[in-house]
């Protein structure tokens, strides 16, 4: 049994290795992408030898990179978009034609392979046990059966796949085309298939390459060639191209871009991708890229040329897996030292054997044998249903060990969990275990957090009924506040201004006075937002919130009293420059940022959950954040909030709110508000706790002076395994525990302010990660403590 399975391990990464060499319209993943669709193509390619692999784009004769430090395993692209999959194969990040990135997948234990885009979807093979196929985009659509794919292929509007059995199946919302593609092939066993526009051709297991499907510009038309010659295929709207297995070179067919110029004819291929009218090449020479056909439009500064200004290109992916077929020449310095490039594997070596001459007859037995021998039927039938039986029992054994870890047998299904860290053990800038360097306990908290944000309790509102809000009068709170003298100014909210003041009955309060104004419109809205703080903070009581006091409405007087908070916002204590300089600040410990964190979340996490109906805050900044006499964080300021919806349904204002630097991108730009908004605000927050820095700010050593906002600055950097070179330098450098806690709170604050909402985790999530990094600090700093709850 043992040799057995190591024979089917050995089969599919034989299997693995080769599929990934054929690459169709858009493409299948390989290092080389092109993206169509607009006026101008990008082509894009991953950089050999540098310490990432990074992905660098070619457009309109510029050159620029989609990202800088972060590597990637395979590209791929389609009509206006194009992907990446990062190193190890637990992220994919795409790009639309603004060049904007996205990550539409994240999980570190399903990885992904073989991604295909065609025109107007995003698929990809998982490494589960079943080999499912996920696709993305809204018209994406996936196999109704369960079907065990070893590779995939897109084209327009359609994907293709082979099964482990070597049949064809077609799915997508281009069913027609679908169907008439895997119902051409249903008589043909592949080991292979690419697809363009609405032809698809595949090599079969005898090895010769047969073409199906739409043959207007006898795109369907291969050419007489010998079993095995092709190796890798590129198809698009109306042609096709295949690369010869023995010199590598390049041969196209059919109409409206396969024509090869005459140069090209002669260069060595590593690689092939395909346009709609047009295919670009990586070059065997010098890992250049090239590009041909009708639709191909030379830049305008070098009209003679067709290479493209790119640097040298990786042949292939740089991995940390075994190499079946060997490594590639020059490996080690091609992939920086990072992993392996593996040799392709020849594509004769997954044909079917040939099948040995039938041994001679078997002599008649003795008359009266002592036992009946069995006969040679019945002996292969046997032997045939023990190997049957074998792979059964190793595929059972196998799925029983899955379902009990993963706890779907007992109802405790995992999911894709959109929380999970970007980075994990598959960092390539993360340190790998060996003997001198075993995985570090900060290496198991991010095991652990990439299973999932585990749902925690959060801090309980305080249950007592507080005394009904006073009433003052202007007089009153003018006396309080020395006539609203300007040295008792100390801050603005949402409506107003913010003094200090002192009751007659000595009580120490802040006073929010609404600004004075002839308009009606700003009248009007200091009236809404001196409404939205009363009724709101009327009715809401938790520790971690601020409290209101009373209230002042005379004539256009509007004014609201609070608590005082004696440490005022925490966005002075990062910010200031008063305190700037400040070394012995209580808030330059690493302990006391965290709790002052989880202070904020537990807040507005009874918000979202606790107030009935739920409230969305709108305006989470660190100037909302205030530190009472004992350091206790309270969000305040309920000037923008709105009430929320009762379920998880999109709530639409009626313009968007907020502040620049800490507004939801998502809101900003679809007017669409959900709890997910404040969870953006709050990753800022916490991006602040960690660098020091303001969400928009300047620096000569950044961006050239130029402003820039701070989740452009951090995440790129945090995702890159760098957190260390922007952790705000009053703290210190964090101790042992301290630095594992510091760690998850950045892995925290990078989810919370992805681009989308829906991979923003609930602040319940939040709370849970925030106590847990908490717990993992030492008693060395920040001992004033918030209390539990």
């Amino acid at each position: 049994m043992t040799t057995l399975l190591n024979a089917v391990i050995f089969v599919a990464a034989l299997l693995s290795s080769v599929i990934s060499l054929v690459n169709a319209l858009g493409g299948s993943a390989t290092t080389v992408s092109v993206t169509y669709g607009g006026a101008t193509p990008t082509v894009c390619g991953i950089v050999a030898g540098q310490p990432s692999q990074r992905i660098q784009c070619w457009r309109n004769g510029t050159v620029f990179n989609a990202f800088y430090n972060i590597s990637f395993e395979s590209i791929a692209g389609g009509r206006d978009v194009f992907c990446g999959v990062r190193s190890g194969g637990s992220t994919l990040v795409c790009w639309d034609s603004s060049l904007i990135p996205k990550r539409i997948y994240y999980n570190e234990t399903v990885l992904l392979r073989n991604l295909a885009i065609g025109d107007s979807q995003i698929c990809a093979i998982t490494n589960s046990s079943d080999q499912n196929v996920d696709c993305w985009r809204s018209n994406a659509a996936i196999p109704s059966q369960n079907h065990q794919f070893r590779s995939i292929s897109s084209g327009l509007g359609f994907t293709c796949g082979v099964t482990n059995t070597s049949e064809i199946i077609c799915f997508g919302s281009n069913s027609a085309s679908a169907s008439n593609i895997q119902g051409n092939f249903t008589n043909f066993r592949l080991l292979t298939i690419a697809v363009g526009g609405d032809h698809a051709c595949g090599v079969n297991t005898t090895g010769f390459l047969i073409c199906r499907g739409n043959n207007d510009y006898n795109q369907t038309n291969v050419p007489d060639h010998s079993p095995f010659e092709f190796s890798s295929l590129a198809l698009g709207a109306n042609h096709t191209c295949a690369l010869r297995r023995l010199d590598n070179s390049v041969v196209c067919w059919g109409g409206r871009g396969g024509a090869l110029d005459n140069d090209t004819a002669r260069v060595s291929f590593e690689t092939i991708v395909a346009g709609l009218d047009f295919t670009c090449g990586l070059t065997t020479n010098n890992f250049s890229v090239i590009c041909w056909g009708e639709g191909w439009v030379r830049s305008n500064s070098n009209p003679l040329g067709f290479e493209l200004p790119l640097k040298g290109i990786l042949p292939g992916p740089c991995v940390q897996s075994d190499c079946i077929c060997g490594i590639y020449p020059q490996s080690e310095q091609l992939c920086s030292a990072y992993g392996s490039i593996c040799r392709p594997c020849d594509i004769t070596t997954w044909a079917p054997p040939i099948p040995a001459p039938p041994p001679p007859p078997i002599p008649a037995p003795p008359a009266n044998p002592p036992r009946s021998p069995r006969s040679k039927r019945l002996t292969r039938g046997l032997l045939a249903f023990a190997i049957v039986g074998s792979v059964g029992a190793v595929a059972g054994i196998c799925t029983i060990i899955y379902c009990v870890w993963t706890g779907v047998c007992f109802g405790n299904k995992k999911i894709h969990n959109s929380v999970q860290p970007t980075i994990t053990n598959t960092n390539p800038y993360a340190p790998r275990p060996s003997a001198n360097n075993p995985i570090s306990r900060s290496s198991t908290i991010r095991r652990q957090f990439s299973r999932g944000f585990r749902r925690q309790r959060s801090g309980t509102s305080s249950k007592q009924a507080t005394d009904k809000e006073e009433e003052f009068t202007f007089a009153d709170l003018a006396l309080a506040t020395n006539n609203f003298a300007l040295e008792n100014k100390i801050g603005a909210g949402s409506f107003g201004i913010v003094y200090r003041g002192k009751l007659l009955d000595g009580r120490e309060v802040a006073i929010k006075r609404g600004e004075t104004s002839d308009k009606i419109k700003k009248f009007q809205e200091k009236e809404s937002a001196f409404d939205s703080e009363l009724v709101f903070l009327s009715r809401l009581h938790h520790k971690h919130l601020v409290k209101l006091v009373g209230y002042c409405q005379e004539r256009e007087e509007r004014l609201l009293v609070y608590d005082y908070m004696k440490n005022g916002a925490l966005y002075d204590h990062l910010h200031d420059k008063n305190n700037v300089e400040k070394s012995n600040s209580l808030l330059n410990s690493w302990k006391m940022r965290i709790r002052i964190a989880l202070d904020a979340a537990r807040g507005i996490e009874y918000l979202h959950n606790y107030a009935v109906p739920p409230i969305i805050h709108r305006d989470i900044k660190s100037s909302n954040i205030l530190l009472d006499s004992n350091w206790v964080a309270r969000v305040s300021d309920f000037g923008l909030s709105l009430m929320g919806p009762v379920s998880d349904r999109e709530y639409r204002p009626t313009k968007a709110a907020g502040t620049v630097g800490y507004i939801d991108p998502e809101y900003y730009g679809l007017n669409v508000l959900t709890a997910k908004s404040d969870v953006y605000g709050l990753g800022v927050v916490l991006l602040e706790l960690l660098t020091g820095r303001r969400a928009i700010f300047k620096s000569s050593e950044v961006n050239g002076g130029a402003p820039i906002s701070l989740v452009d600055y951090a995440v790129p950097i945090i995702m890159a395994g760098e957190l260390a070179k922007i952790l705000d330098k009053r703290v210190g450098p964090p101790e042992v525990n301290e630095a594992e806690a510091v760690e998850l709170m950045a892995y925290t604050a990078i989810h919370c302010v992805n681009a989308e909402g829906s991979y923003r985790p609930s602040m319940t999530d939040i709370v849970g990660n925030l106590e847990r990094a908490l717990g993992l600090c030492s008693d060395s700093h920040g001992s004033i403590s918030s209390g539990s709850d």
